[in-house]
C-alpha cells in the first residue's frame, strides 16, 4: 500500500492534500498538525477515517475508500512534556486505524504519530513511542502495523533504531531531510516504525507551504505473511 504522511504546519498546507492524494495515488494519509475542523470528509478517493476532536494541532488518517474498511480506530494520549502542559497544544499524539483491505484479504494497522517538540527531552520521546505501539497493539493484536508522522527525532537515532529493534519494530529513515524551516536548521523529523511490513524506501515529496515535507513509502506484507 502507498503511505503519505505529512505535517501541515497548523493546517498551511491544507490546499496541497488533493494533489499529493491524486498525483502520488495514495492508499493511506495520514496527517499531522491539522485543523481538524476544516478538513473535508474525502479527498479524491480517500474518505476520511478518523481525525482528533480537540487537538489544536490535530491528526487525522484518511483511507482509500475502495480498498479499506475502517473497523475501528483509536486515539491515544501519551505521557506528557512540559511544553504539553503549558501550552496544550495537542492532548492525544497518535490516531491509529485497524482496517481490513479487501484486496490483499487481511487486516493491519496504520497510525499517525507527533512526537513532543525538541524542547522535550529523547528518552520522553522514546516513552511516547513505547507508548503509541502498545496502544496500537491493544487495538488489534498480532496485526501487521507500521506507525508514520513527526517523531521529532533528529538527533542520537542509532539508539533509537537498536531499542525499537529490540521489540521488534522497524525504523526506516528518509532519503532526504524532511524539516526545512530554518536554514541554519534542518533535519530529518519524519520517518516509519513497523513489524510485519517491508518497506524498501522512505522518499521526500518537494517542498510547499508547511515547514515540513511530505514523506511517501510502499508497505508491501512480509512474506512470513
Amino acid at each position: 500500500m502507498r503511505v503519505v504522511s505529512y505535517n501541515l504546519r497548523k493546517n498551511a498546507a491544507v490546499g496541497e492534500l488533493a494533489q499529493i492524494t491524486e498525483r502520488h495515488e495514495v492508499d493511506v494519509l495520514c496527517l499531522q498538525e491539522v485543523t481538524t475542523g476544516e478538513l473535508p470528509e474525502r479527498l479524491e478517493h480517500l474518505v476520511l477515517a478518523d481525525a482528533t476532536r480537540n487537538n489544536r494541532l490535530g491528526l487525522a488518517v484518511y483511507v482509500r475508500e475502495s480498498r479499506f474498511e475502517v473497523r475501528a480506530t483509536k486515539l491515544l494520549a501519551v505521557h506528557k512534556s512540559l511544553h504539553d502542559r503549558v501550552l496544550a497544544p495537542a492532548n492525544e499524539r497518535l490516531l491509529a486505524a485497524h482496517l481490513y483491505d479487501r484486496q490483499r484479504e487481511c487486516e493491519v494497522l496504520v497510525g499517525s504519530f507527533h512526537a513532543a517538540p525538541l524542547t522535550a527531552s529523547n528518552s520522553l520521546r522514546r516513552k511516547q513511542i513505547a507508548a503509541a505501539h502498545e496502544g496500537m497493539r491493544a487495538l488489534a493484536a498480532g496485526v501487521p502495523a507500521l506507525m508514520v508522522g513527526d517523531f521529532n527525532y533528529p538527533w542520537f537515532i542509532n539508539g533509537l533504531e537498536r531499542r525499537l529493534d529490540a521489540e521488534g519494530y522497524r525504523l526506516t529513515r528518509t532519503t532526504e531531510k524532511t524539516y526545512l524551516r530554518y536554514k541554519v536548521f534542518t533535519g530529518y523529523f519524519d520517518f516509519v516504525t513497523s513489524t510485519g511490513f517491508d518497506i524498501e524506501r522512505v522518499d521526500v515529496l518537494p517542498a510547499g507551504a508547511s515547514d515540513h515535507r511530505a514523506i511517501s513509502l510502499e508497505a508491501h506484507l512480509s512474506p512470513a505473511r
